[in-house]
């Protein structure tokens, strides 16, 4: 049962995290190219709403990953291990990224992009934001990156791996 259930876990990981990762760190790219006026704001408008659609889809979904992971964990009898715990806290900071501070921006920029009437007069606080938003988005995925390496390396594990 541990390795079905580690198995589900980590292709979950893999396809549900690894896609909010990567839509989230192109999602300032393209939002910068919508909120301005030139050649490519038409087609980064409507990537922008995709790239969005993608996070809040997949941020949903995604919560399988730590419920599998749980799962495993206590199936594995590992549940109080220190890199356990350390897993656990990393998963809750990315949940907490994704879900305010990413996505809010995000959607701030889409709900922005609806009004194009609006738009001139509110687009450079947003345009002002989207660094910001990489470096969160930086932090999202550096928070999976130490996630992945605690899952591998399990400090203090007798596995020898």
């Amino acid at each position: 049962m541990a390795k079905f259930l580690l198995s589900i876990h980590v292709l979950a990981a893999i396809l549900l995290i690894g896609p909010v990762t990567i839509a989230a760190s192109l999602f300032p790219r393209y939002a910068r190219q919508a909120l301005t006026d030139g050649p490519e704001q038409q087609s980064a408008s409507g990537s922008v709403e995709l790239l969005h659609r993608i996070c809040r889809v997949y941020s949903v979904v995604g919560i399988a990953v730590p419920v599998f992971g749980v799962g495993t964990a206590e199936v594995m009898g590992v549940m109080g291990s220190a890199w356990l715990i350390a897993s656990i806290a990393l998963t809750v900071v990315a949940a907490v990224l994704l879900g305010i501070a990413v996505l809010g921006i995000q959607d701030n920029v889409v709900t922005q992009l609806d009004k194009p009437e609006q738009v001139s007069t509110s687009v450079e606080p947003l345009i002002a934001r989207l660094p910001r938003l990489s470096m969160i988005t930086g932090l999202f995925a550096l928070a999976w990156l130490i996630v992945v390496v605690l899952m591998i390396v399990r400090p203090g594990s007798t596995t020898g791996a």
